[in-house]
């Protein structure tokens, strides 16, 4: 029995490698997503522990002044650091749906092309089943003929 051979194997094979390539660019933008994510949630911790210190600053037996203007100049600075790096996060997000976009369409080229291989493959049992048919048909034409002299 002869051997499959898939006649665009080589285009498959650079599907499959770019594939790869694309799903570690997907994960690289989403580990630096998640990291810009992690940055901007710590500011937002940082906010509400200044918000809370303002809160103590205002209820302490002894009103400090500096402090309570300091805390809300600090306060203020992360509303800024937050609008920011919510800026940067937005942009990152941008990045991950390219990625994603480009991943999915990757995927679908590969897919497309296993598909195409699944039918060349199911075409050449085909026609292989078919050459033997006719193998033994010529073996069975043979046979009788030869009975048939024999005779």
């Amino acid at each position: 029995m002869a051997r499959f051979v898939y006649r665009m194997q080589s285009v498959l094979n650079i599907k499959q490698k770019t594939e790869g390539q694309i799903k570690m660019e997907f994960a690289a933008a989403q580990a630096e997503l998640n990291k810009q994510m992690d940055i901007l949630e710590s500011y937002f911790d940082r906010k509400d522990n200044y918000l809370r210190e303002a809160e103590e600053l205002r209820n302490a037996d002894r009103l400090k002044l500096q402090d309570i203007l300091d805390n809300q100049y600090a306060t203020a600075q992360m509303d800024v650091m937050i609008a920011s790096q919510a800026r940067v996060v937005k942009q990152h997000e941008e990045i991950v749906e390219k990625a994603r976009v480009k991943l999915t369409r990757a995927i679908q080229e590969r897919k497309m092309q296993e598909t195409l291989r699944d039918r060349a493959y199911a075409e050449w049992i085909e026609e292989e089943k078919q050459e033997e048919a006719k193998e033994n048909d010529q073996r069975t034409s043979f046979t009788y003929t030869q009975r048939q002299r024999e005779m």
